[in-house]
């Protein structure tokens, strides 16, 4: 289990190799596992995949191969989960014309990323999640790879502001930068992936809000907490989200009042607005959204009487906060329970 075979010409030809311990029966990885140069002599090897291969820090092994001897077949190359393999990702990788897939995630790589990726331009896919990259985004990605439909680079320690042509990448479905050192405004363009259905920029040092982040009408999962963005929640463009099912803004220091069109997204099932500084009376149409499954507005500065039915209160459960706000109050129809950290309205 884990290589494949095809006829070309006559002639079998391996195809694939995926080896670590995917199946129980899958191929296995020595405990001084390296990379064989028969492996690159596999001219027509279209997929090549390593899992938990090259595991020793004891004994390091680095990508710095002959990939060019692949580069007229390899259409897939993944390195999952591979703490031994480390070192920069060679430029060399860029030579493999024909890669629609590079999933490099969870393995201790490091240095920035050559900005020769970007000469991938029928890549599909790229994830170079979990390591620990550095240096800012090539702007050669978003000038070339129109095709890109995933591109995860979190978990890593990218810094500088985020590079205007990101906007290029015209099909991109997932865009996850989340946890890494970004910086500056999110750039206006971020608003041409029409098609984009997640956009994760949690957990980095960005600043800015734009209005046009509302015109990714097919955007699902719109995800910016820990981030110093500042501003309005009226600035964010919601209003022509319909597709959203879930909006995390937690601890992004927005001001002012919790726009009531927010409610008009009837798909939404996630809001997280809480450690903020909002301001003013919570919409009581959220209790409308039927499908809503978690509201959280602790510790923020609302003020008012949340109107909410007992209903709403029971289908939320533990997943209704309201916490921290010191002038909001609330008063249920029938029981005698509050709010946990919510005083009870006076009569």
């Amino acid at each position: 289990q884990g290589v494949s075979c095809d006829v070309f010409e006559g002639l079998w030809y391996v195809v694939v190799v995926n080896i670590g311990p995917v199946l129980d029966n899958s191929l296995e990885c020595s405990q001084e596992a390296a990379f064989s140069p028969q492996l690159f002599e596999l001219k027509r090897l279209r997929s090549l995949s390593f899992f938990r291969c090259f595991t020793s820090v004891n004994q390091t092994t680095t990508l710095s191969q002959d990939w060019r001897k692949l580069s007229g077949s390899l259409e897939t190359l993944e390195f999952r989960s591979n703490d031994g393999l480390t070192g920069a990702i060679p430029v060399d990788l860029a030579l493999l014309s024909n890669l629609q897939s590079l999933v490099l995630v969870e393995n201790s790589l490091t240095g920035e990323l050559p900005q020769e990726l970007g000469n991938l331009v029928r890549l599909k896919r790229m994830s170079l999640a979990g390591n620990r990259l550095s240096g800012q985004l090539p702007a050669s990605l978003g000038n070339n790879l129109a095709e890109l439909l995933i591109l995860d680079l979190s978990g890593n320690s990218l810094s500088g502001s985020l590079p205007c042509s990101i906007g290029g990448m015209s099909s991109l479905l997932k865009l996850d930068l989340s946890n890494n050192h970004l910086n500056g405004d999110i750039p206006s363009e971020l608003g041409k992936l029409k098609n984009l259905t997640l956009l994760d920029l949690r957990n980095n040092s960005l600043s800015g809000v734009t209005p046009s982040l509302g015109d990714m009408a097919s955007l699902r999962y719109m995800l910016l907490s820990d981030n110093p963005l500042g501003g309005n929640l009226m600035q964010l463009g919601l209003r022509n989200l319909r597709s959203l099912t879930t909006l995390d803004l937690s601890n992004t220091g927005f001001v002012g009042g919790i726009p009531e069109y927010i409610t008009d997204s009837r798909r939404l099932r996630f809001i997280a607005l809480d450690n903020n500084n909002l301001t003013g009376s919570v919409p009581k149409k959220f209790q409308e959204l039927s499908g809503l499954t978690a509201l959280y507005l602790n510790d923020n500065n609302l003020t008012g009487e949340l109107e909410f039915s007992d209903e709403f209160y029971r289908r939320m459960g533990s997943r209704f906060a309201a916490w921290n706000n010191p002038n909001l109050c609330c008063r249920f129809e029938s029981s005698g329970r509050v709010l946990p950290g919510v005083q009870r309205c006076e009569n």
